[in-house]
């Protein structure tokens, strides 16, 4: 799609709908191919949440117009409209309040405060150098100007797999023995670290994590096709 707006109905595989009948529970707006967009698609693949999805384009700067911002003054992707029409921003603030009242956030109290301390993991210690690396790389065509930065990402990029490799080492998810929201912030971009210049081949306990997670039912790869 070349653009969206805000108003725009469209059937839940974001086409068009000129019968448009009750609209979807949920509205996101992201991007497929966006790790912290596709975090919010996975967890509502597992808990087959009815949805629309409308396609925002980074490139094209969609998320910065008066629009855009008028449902997230930050200027990011992506965002939930609720039932209440209500708008929520932050990847992993759309997962907790999504996955309440389900398997997918533990209830008692230190496993929950665990699901926090790798969601904030990924924010600060392994998004900022493997998201940043791969979008350098793949979105960007790695241009002169940010092949050092690029390479710089490398190396942050790394511990940040090698605590999650130890960890995993140890138990079959992140948070004990179990799929949380943890494991879906970590693997959204973990999965295609590749695309950032990171080789996940040494990492044997990560990519076993990596392949019990896609065989899940329900989960959904990330491909815009799946929107």
């Amino acid at each position: 799609m070349s653009g969206f707006t805000i108003n725009q109905q469209r059937d839940l595989n974001g086409v068009p709908d000129s019968n448009q009948g009750a609209p979807a529970m949920y509205q996101v707006y992201g991007d497929m191919l966006s790790g912290n967009c596709y975090k919010v698609k996975m967890l509502m693949g597992f808990l087959s949440i009815e949805h629309e999805w409308i396609h925002v384009d980074v490139l094209k700067r969609e998320p910065r117009t008066d629009e855009f911002r008028s449902m997230n003054a930050n200027g990011k992707i992506p965002v939930l409209k609720t039932p209440g029409d209500q708008y929520l921003t932050e990847s992993n603030a759309i997962l907790n309040y999504l996955a309440q009242g389900t398997p997918f956030l533990p209830e008692q109290r230190l496993a929950r405060a665990k699901v926090l301390q790798w969601q904030f993991f990924e924010q600060y210690s392994h998004e900022p150098f493997i998201a940043v690396a791969r979008y350098i790389n793949q979105f960007l065509g790695l241009p002169a100007g940010r092949e050092a930065e690029y390479r710089a990402k490398q190396t942050g990029g790394h511990k940040a797999l090698a605590i999650m490799e130890q960890h995993l080492g140890q138990q079959q998810f992140l948070v004990g023995n179990t799929v949380t929201i943890a494991d879906i912030s970590l693997y959204a971009y973990t999965h295609v670290a590749d695309e950032g210049g990171f080789n996940l081949e040494p990492y044997t306990s990560l990519t076993s994590w990596i392949r019990r997670l896609e065989q899940l039912p329900g989960y959904i790869s990330m491909d815009r096709a799946n929107a």
